[in-house]
């Protein structure tokens, strides 16, 4: 994948833009931060392709109700970056949510052309 970046975007002022379309529940707007072929990896589900697969995600597989991401950092350049954070909300059946998280990311032309988030879970 080659990286390529758009001169008026950040990682900062993308991983922002991203966690406000999402906690505000603002479908219409993910085609701003994700790219139409975009790859979207987190655990617990086959990987989402494409900008449509992703939305549907959002929009009806998501457990989330509501909720905010609060992120720590933000590092890395624009072709390849990383955050971390944690995210406090409600599921849909109403079970609190309190949970740290990483993201990574490539972006290409100011937008995210891959994700992989992960959670801070005793797994193995």
């Amino acid at each position: 994948m080659t990286a390529r970046t758009h001169p008026s975007v950040t990682a900062e002022s993308l991983v922002a833009r991203l966690f406000q379309v999402v906690d505000s529940r603002s479908w219409d707007d993910l085609g701003e931060v994700f790219a139409d072929d975009a790859v979207y990896e987190r655990p617990g589900y086959p990987a989402l392709e494409g900008l449509a697969r992703i939305r549907h995600f959002y929009e009806h597989e998501r457990i989330i109700a509501s909720g905010a991401h609060e992120v720590d950092q933000v590092t890395g350049g624009l072709a390849a970056a990383a955050c971390w954070g944690r995210f406090r909300g409600a599921s849909r059946d109403g079970t609190a949510l309190d949970e740290g998280f990483a993201d990574t990311y490539l972006v290409r032309d100011g937008k995210i052309a891959y994700r992989r988030t992960y959670f801070y879970r005793a797994a193995i």
